[in-house]
């Protein structure tokens, strides 16, 4: 049951919106964007903002200033894609986030004009939540909309200390990764499987913890499985292996098989000398694995496994790829899995929710991100989600 308000609950026309929206988009040197799909998501929360008369002022973070004026990290260079998403309405650009100038702009701004003000982490304040920084962002509207789920995973002055201070809810973004996050672990359609991959087992323990407790089937994938390999007591020749997890590995198997979650781990692999692009490839059981090569993608029979799982499964979730598909040929086996899932999500047998950068990026290399019920572009909030850890930018909306 939805426990914050949204854009229906709130009178917009003519009230000074201050939106909490994430800007810190991946550019290049010359400050060009290299992926907008943040930018292209959080424009459906300011277009309706605009053609309902609210006067918007969109605030949000970029980079790691560190608390000082840094113009490689000023906000000023994304006016102009911001406005160019907006279909081309003049944005008026304040020098601070906080102050008379950023005043009076929001002042003066029109029904259904634009404020964008500069980035929030040139004040030190905005990451220690400091109450004066958020009574002085709060100054600025007469209504706070969060759209940031990206950074909801903060305990931020812009995140937590506004909606403190202001009638607050969600944007349509965020409604919809809430929404999204909801039918996948929330209250999903059963059967549900989880495919987790990625390096490292270490940084994913809460997360396998969580999920054994939520999911029937967890397949696991990249990196981190080859650790529960080795804790099997399997040769994985030079793969990266976190040798000091085998005891770990072994109780979260032990652990599943307690609560019923079944573990699909590979049972075939492809191996080569080095992760490099066009390099030789062999694939091998996953207990012929031979000393001088490392296990750098899933086998054929692996991916079949998974797949055979996805079909009598009515929810999955996906946070990391399965191998290093930044190198062809081992995104070979991401790529199957991914438009297994995309195939069934789009015949209505299946829904599919997956986030994480990594993961955003193979889904897209294998041209299945589009077949997903929804990929979130959230990084860390996703994966403290999945964690089952609080979000403090949710339960502020909550307030």
């Amino acid at each position: 049951m939805r426990r914050y308000r949204t854009l229906d609950d709130l009178d917009v026309a003519g009230r000074r919106v201050l939106v909490r929206v994430d800007l810190n988009l991946p550019v290049d040197q010359d400050h060009r964007i290299t992926d907008d799909t943040r930018l292209t998501r959080l424009t459906a929360t300011l277009t309706e903002l605009a053609e309902r008369g609210a006067r918007v002022i969109v605030m949000s973070h970029f980079g790691r200033p560190q608390g000082k004026f840094d113009d490689n990290l000023s906000l000023g260079h994304l006016a102009l894609p911001l406005s160019q998403a907006l279909g081309g309405i003049d944005i008026a650009v304040a020098a601070d986030c906080i102050g008379p100038e950023a005043e009076q702009l929001a002042e003066e701004v029109a029904p259904g004009g634009f404020v964008l003000l500069e980035n929030l982490r040139f004040h030190n304040g905005e990451e220690a939540n400091d109450p004066a920084f958020a009574r002085a962002l709060a100054r600025l509207g007469d209504i706070y909309v969060n759209d940031a789920f990206s950074a909801s995973h903060r305990a931020h002055a812009s995140i937590v200390g506004v909606p403190r201070l202001l009638p607050h809810c969600a944007g349509r973004l965020m409604q919809a990764e809430l929404e999204a996050l909801e039918r996948a672990l929330g209250n999903p359609e059963r059967p549900v499987m989880a495919i987790v991959g990625g390096a490292k087992v270490s940084t994913k323990l809460q997360l396998l913890g969580h999920l054994i407790d939520k999911v029937e089937t967890l397949a696991l994938g990249g990196a981190m499985a080859n650790s529960f390999v080795h804790a099997q007591g399997h040769n994985i020749g030079k793969s990266l292996c976190e040798p000091a997890m085998a005891d770990t590995a072994r109780a979260i198997l032990t652990k599943a098989a307690d609560q019923g979650c079944e573990i699909l781990l590979p049972i075939d692999a492809v191996t080569a000398p080095a992760a490099a692009a066009g390099a030789a490839a062999r694939t091998v059981p996953i207990d012929q694995v031979p000393d001088d090569a490392m296990i750098l993608d899933i086998g054929p029979a692996s991916a079949d496994a998974i797949g055979n799982r996805l079909l009598g499964c009515k929810t999955v979730i996906w946070n990391g790829p399965l191998g290093a598909f930044e190198s062809p040929p081992f995104d070979a086996h991401t790529t199957l899995v991914a438009r297994t899932v995309a195939r069934l999500t789009r015949a209505g047998l299946l829904t599919s929710v997956a986030g994480g950068g990594d993961t955003v990026a193979a889904l897209a290399l294998a041209g299945a991100e589009a077949g997903f019920s929804y990929v979130s572009t959230a990084g860390g909030a996703f994966l403290e989600w999945m964690e089952g850890k609080p979000l403090p930018g949710i339960e502020a909306l909550e307030g």
